[in-house]
């Protein structure tokens, strides 16, 4: 004689173990779709900038390797924070990804006391794209034509030229820093929200010199209106061959920035996946190479995403020392 009670177990055990299947399935199905809606790219920074520049041209190819339309968002404000905050507490789903830059992710967490995400325990690193150079720029009228004579100029009048950068705690704001304690000058700092406004003052004669990147200041190094004086990277850029590396002139300067894919900490391990894929179709593709080396990027070689967080880290660990150094800080 079957007992009821362990029928009715047996019923509600297997009720359970098929719905259990069914979640399961559908899981499956929709990760193995992914992505079936439109992806965010998130950019913490203005537009204009080269993050957004690098940011444009990848969501493109992007789009196209995965077969759903990624769109660029920009969310600037607090050196790279507010954005990168939003993009740390949305949806761990692969819908929403971050386009950032080493001075956010890896010179932030120095800077502020709280910047409102952890850079390695928020994030899980998808592609590292590439480095770029800042490059230290002069308005037309400016009398120095290389570092050396601005160097001299500014022994000679301490405190009596100013240069701009992005924002306070920026890249462009340290290389300043890092000038004036390596060189023994006294270079004025003058923040800007964004590096758009900064190079138009600089353009418009209101300040003499801008730590600029690369992809963003090109157009003006090609048309004449502003003077390369030097590149922040180790060696000069086969962009511009002519333009001295800092280190030429101050040994042992160097600042470069790196620009890279994130996805927020939890997204699904097979989404993951597939995005680190796509991204290695993107980054091989030549069309994508041929347009960000025209801007000055330098394409990073293939990197794993494990050989990408090692970067990360030791980066945060460089630039604490660095901002340390230096004294600057933001509350």
């Amino acid at each position: 004689m079957i007992n009821p009670l362990s029928r009715s177990r047996r019923m509600a055990l297997r009720a359970l173990c098929a719905a259990s299947l069914c979640v399961a399935a559908g899981a499956a199905v929709a990760q193995s779709t992914y992505p079936s809606r439109p992806i965010l790219m998130i950019v913490p920074q203005t537009a204009g900038g080269t993050n957004d520049i690098v940011g444009r041209v990848v969501s493109q190819k992007l789009s196209e390797v995965l077969g759903s339309p990624v769109a660029v968002e920009n969310r600037p404000g607090a050196g790279g924070n507010i954005g990168t905050q939003f993009a740390a507490k949305s949806a761990k789903d692969g819908y929403t990804l971050l386009m950032t830059i080493s001075s956010s992710q890896a010179i932030n967490p120095a800077l502020y006391k709280n910047p409102g995400f952890d850079p390695v325990k928020d994030f899980k690193p998808i592609a590292l794209i590439g480095a770029v150079p800042n490059v230290l720029l002069a308005n037309a009228d400016f009398p120095a034509k290389s570092m050396k004579e601005l160097i001299a100029l500014a022994k000679a009048k301490p405190g009596q030229y100013q240069y701009a950068s992005a924002g306070n705690g920026t890249l462009n704001h340290l290389l300043g820093e890092m000038l004036n304690s390596m060189a023994g000058i006294d270079l004025q700092h003058v923040p800007y929200k964004g590096v758009a406004p900064a190079l138009n003052d600089v353009l418009g004669g209101q300040l003499p010199l801008v730590f600029a990147s690369l992809p963003s200041s090109l157009a003006h190094i090609k048309s004449g209106k502003l003077k390369p004086l030097a590149v922040s990277s180790p060696k000069r850029s086969p962009a511009l061959p002519d333009v001295p590396a800092l280190s030429e002139v101050v040994p042992g300067y160097t600042g470069t920035l790196w620009i890279g894919l994130f996805a927020p900490a939890g997204v699904p391990a097979d989404v993951q996946a597939k995005l680190q894929d796509a991204m290695g179709k993107t980054l091989s593709a030549k069309d994508l190479r041929d347009k960000l080396e025209l801007q000055g990027v330098e394409m990073a070689a293939p990197t794993t995403p494990e050989q990408f967080a090692t970067l990360l880290n030791e980066d945060i660990a460089r630039w604490a020392q660095i901002v340390k150094t230096s004294g600057a800080s933001i509350d």
